[in-house]
């Protein structure tokens, strides 16, 4: 196939898997897809009722949506989640794996079981679920994998130090798969987001949300919807010269 066939391809006819699609940056990518009339499949941890309501909103558009719930830390897990996918016909063209979690606090504070936590979740789930789903890709010679990760990976955040450690993995990653995949016509890339206005923000005063503000150029947060826009750009047929690229739509706080 050669590039210019892929760009033929209509993204309306493909399957697109999102990690961590409850709430938040998954959720907003999910319902970007589903705008455009994909088959949208919202992975869940344990947030049944969140996920639901994500499903409903992206249904809402006439997309055709599947909810499913796999703890992305167990590689068997993920072989059961890809079974049951390919039980109902959907073999993902277009895999985000955007499933993550965060903390703050001092690294001398930090415990074994929170650092191999946080590395399992944000690390090795992206690991254990594009190893699952590539190979689809590689037979069929197109894909799209994209990896949320954080201008923490780039850059490193005071308190952080487990997070930013794991999102700069994912970074790598992402460059090494890259090109690994890039003869098969799989793309791989990563968007790495400032500071985004979503319920991980809740912990923040109003007051430390203006200071933060103060520090970006662009004088706001992120919106999810903007993160959502980006990793359906990359997404796009169009964009198979796009890879291993780490994009931070930070509004200008980190160049």
């Amino acid at each position: 196939m050669s590039f210019e066939s892929g760009r033929e391809k209509n993204i309306k006819n493909m399957t697109v898997l999102i990690t961590g699609a409850s709430r938040g940056i998954g959720a907003s990518i999910a319902e970007r897809f589903a705008m455009e009339g994909l088959n949208v499949i919202i992975h869940y941890g344990s947030s049944h009722e969140k996920a639901n309501e994500a499903a409903r909103r992206c249904m809402a558009y006439g997309a055709k949506v599947l909810t499913i719930s796999a703890d992305l830390r167990f590689k068997d897990d993920i072989l059961r989640m890809k079974e049951k996918l390919e039980l109902h016909g959907l073999f993902p063209d277009i895999l985000v794996n955007n499933a993550g979690i965060a903390s703050y606090g001092m690294l001398e504070d930090l415990t074994e079981e929170q650092w191999d936590d946080m590395m399992n979740v944000n690390l090795k789930g992206v690991f254990l679920c594009t190893q699952a789903f590539m190979s689809h890709m590689v037979r069929m010679r197109f894909g799209r994998i994209i990896n949320v990760s954080s201008i923490w990976g780039m850059s490193g955040a005071s308190c952080e130090v487990a997070y930013s450690a794991a999102k700069g993995g994912v970074n790598a990653f992402t460059k090494a798969l890259a090109k690994e995949l890039a003869p098969s016509l799989v793309t791989v890339n990563a968007v790495a987001p400032g500071a985004v206005h979503t319920d991980m923000m809740a912990s923040f005063e109003e007051a430390e949300l203006r200071r933060l503000e103060e520090e970006i150029p662009a004088g706001r947060l992120a919106t999810p919807e903007e993160v959502a826009s980006l990793v359906y750009f990359l997404a796009l047929p169009e964009s198979g010269y796009i890879t291993g690229q780490i994009i931070s739509p930070n509004g200008g706080w980190i160049t």
